[in-house]
């Protein structure tokens, strides 16, 4: 479905994105779990591109959940590699792409060395204004439960009052502070649930499911997903 003029000129200000299906396509081929990984290493290159192109300034990806870690470890490595390969890539390409990369998530789980290619894209690409979040052992429970503890910890430590506490407050102790909530979440494989992702932000967000597995997923989908976020109506509660 092609966009309208209209729609082209104003995507979402935050598009957020499940990226799920990688093992169903690999499995439909006959080819490893991690062949799935690869292809849709490529599918979030290509549609990272065309949100930068249709000027999308906030790109969120659900990379790798808290729950995930339940999969074969030769999953998980592949996945891990697969992430240490963009990094590196990214970090080499950073002046050129001129991207700003966030991690959502508690990364103290993942390899020093990950960890370290981690701070080094987020240090040297704060500068940018078109910026890329991972949630990388990420869950949505689990980031409400780390900011009670924080904001129970300056309690403790008399920063704050109990009574003080207000969801603008809260915000601003979730990974995702000084970040706007998504507009839309797209969801491909045809899965309808949210899968603990983004449950604090996404309380208004626009959902889209679509029934493309995310290595196939294409600029054209990510077109139709914004055309219907385009005819949906927006009343935030009101009449």
């Amino acid at each position: 479905m092609a966009l309208s003029e209209k729609e082209t000129l104003a995507p979402p200000r935050h598009i957020a994105i499940i990226m799920d299906g990688n093992g169903r396509w690999a499995k439909q081929r006959g080819l490893p779990r991690t062949a799935g990984h690869a292809a849709g290493a490529e599918a979030f290159r290509r549609i990272a591109n065309h949100c930068r192109a249709l000027g999308v300034k906030y790109l969120t990806v659900y990379a790798f959940s808290t729950e995930n870690w339940k999969r074969s470890q030769d999953e998980i490595s592949g996945i891990m590699r697969l992430l240490r390969r963009y990094l590196e890539e990214a970090l080499r390409d950073m002046e050129k792409n001129r991207v700003c990369f966030r991690f959502f998530g508690d990364l103290s789980r993942l390899s020093p060395e990950l960890q370290k290619l981690c701070r080094d894209a987020e240090s040297r690409s704060e500068e940018y204004d078109v910026q890329v979040n991972f949630c990388l052992n990420y869950g949505g429970r689990d980031e409400i439960v780390q900011a009670a503890r924080r904001f129970a910890l300056d309690v403790q430590a008399g920063k704050h009052r109990p009574e003080e506490l207000t969801e603008a407050m809260l915000s601003t102790y979730l990974y995702s502070r000084d970040v706007p909530d998504p507009e839309l979440i797209i969801r491909p494989s045809g899965e309808m649930r949210t899968s603990n992702f983004l449950l604090w932000q996404s309380a208004y967000s626009e959902y889209v499911f679509m029934n493309v597995l995310w290595p196939d997923f294409a600029p054209q989908h990510l077109d139709e997903a914004i055309a219907q976020y385009h005819r949906r109506n927006r009343r935030f509660g009101g009449a």
